[in-house]
């Protein structure tokens, strides 16, 4: 009890200090780093204005209120050209030494984009309370990817905190990344995606209960009504996990592979699949993925030719830019890219990333969003205007134009979704 107290008013303390205009602590990168294994004290971290804090279960997670900086989605008018939106995701975000977590906050935030973290659940799980995880088909405490330590579990969460205070949707990749054919998430049965999702999420609302950091601020969000969406690991498991979290009230996958078309839903679930785009140099497509990339360029190794780091960044970034411009002068299909924060040769694939924000998020008509935001706008739309759009082939621009295309008025939105027409 005396340690719940002791929470709420450090809560309170943060939610008041934030409505000052200095506010309680600067939006940096966090702590300067310390030695290894180390990643430097966490710092208090900022609430949202005029808050009101609710903590939840043992106090890692609370209500502070409508997520600041998430758009209301309006329909499309009449003769309207749709938005083009670009959704940059990450599987596994957690932050470490490399600090790219907090790296690639600032670029989004400098360039007018949101982005969706896909927090893997054993990052917030100590390795000394690893047999607390679960994991279908494996014996207890298994994982692919380790768990953490005190500190990563301390910078991840300042990270969560203030992606999702900046309007950064923070969805999961679930726990043990088990791929594969013994016993990976594709041969899991419904339920035993169930039980993976109850984990990934129970090891979020718990992460202070589990590594000890009582007197940190609680992430500001309640992660039960947060979590609409996932991407399976290594692509696999997708059948089953959609029917698993079609029932479990999500409301996007992005767990497969498509090409560059507008969305349609599935067992009651967004696709957003990623997507193929050209890759320079060959006469196959790739898919919108660092690891893919990589994967095509040196194998298996991880860090390749370091006189070739240059040439294959330069040609993930132009396949990417290629695909956004196949869709932004042709169909306006969004373009859905996914990443790992992860340093594969050289990390040309960061740089590579980092370009492409840099170069389209700040155009007219553009869009850098969370799924959380497209799928927002996709409920929002008149259905008859979505069917029209998926008609349209990859980079098909409509032939009479946008005014033609999309003329008939669109029906008022029902009571309940997101988005209204506008007068």
């Amino acid at each position: 009890m005396a340690a719940i107290q002791r929470i709420a008013a450090s809560v309170v303390a943060a939610a008041a200090c934030a409505s000052s205009l200095a506010g309680c602590v600067s939006d940096t990168d966090g702590p300067s780093p310390g030695p290894q294994g180390a990643h430097g004290a966490p710092k208090a971290v900022q609430q949202p204005p005029g808050s009101v804090v609710r903590l939840i279960g043992d106090g890692s997670t609370a209500y502070t209120g409508a997520q600041p900086h998430l758009p209301r989605p309006e329909r499309l008018r009449a003769g309207e050209k749709p938005p083009q939106f670009v959704v940059f995701s990450w599987d596994g975000a957690g932050e470490d030494r490399q600090k790219l977590f907090s790296h690639f906050r600032k670029v989004a935030k400098a360039n007018n984009a949101t982005m969706t973290f896909f927090l893997s659940g054993v990052y917030m799980l100590p390795k000394d309370k690893r047999d607390l995880y679960e994991p279908p088909q494996h014996a207890p405490g298994s994982s692919e990817i380790g768990f953490n330590d005190a500190q990563g579990i301390a910078d991840t969460a300042q990270q969560v905190r203030l992606a999702w205070l900046e309007g950064n949707e923070i969805g999961t990749h679930f726990n043990g990344h088990f791929c594969g054919p013994n016993g990976g998430v594709g041969q899991w049965s419904v339920d035993e995606w169930k039980s993976e999702i109850a984990q990934a999420k129970g090891f979020v609302k718990t992460w202070k209960t589990n590594s000890g950091l009582e007197n940190l601020a609680p992430l500001p969000f309640d992660y039960d009504k947060e979590l609409i969406g996932a991407r399976t690991p290594c692509l696999e498991g997708q059948k089953n996990f959609v029917k698993a979290a079609s029932e479990l009230g999500f409301r996007y996958d992005s767990s497969g592979v498509d090409n560059q078309v507008w969305p349609k839903k599935r067992a009651g679930l967004w696709d957003l699949s990623m997507q193929l785009v050209p890759f320079p140099g060959h006469t196959f497509e790739q898919l919108t993925m660092d690891y893919n990339f990589m994967v095509n360029q040196s194998g298996t190794l991880t860090q390749g030719d370091p006189d070739k780091f240059e040439y294959w960044g330069d040609q993930m970034r132009d396949g990417l830019l290629k695909g956004f411009y196949r869709a932004y002068d042709g169909n306006r299909a969004p373009l859905i890219i996914g990443n790992h924060f992860e340093s594969w040769n050289g990390g040309t694939y960061m740089r590579a990333v980092e370009d492409v924000v840099k170069e389209v998020c700040n155009k007219p008509e553009v869009r850098c969003v969370s799924f959380h935001q497209l799928v927002d706008w996709l409920d929002a739309q008149d259905p008859r205007a979505l069917a029209k759009l998926r008609t349209l082939e990859v980079g098909e621009a409509p032939k009479q134009g946008w005014a033609s295309f999309l003329s008939a008025d669109p029906a008022p939105a029902p009571k309940g979704v997101p988005g209204a027409p506008r007068s």
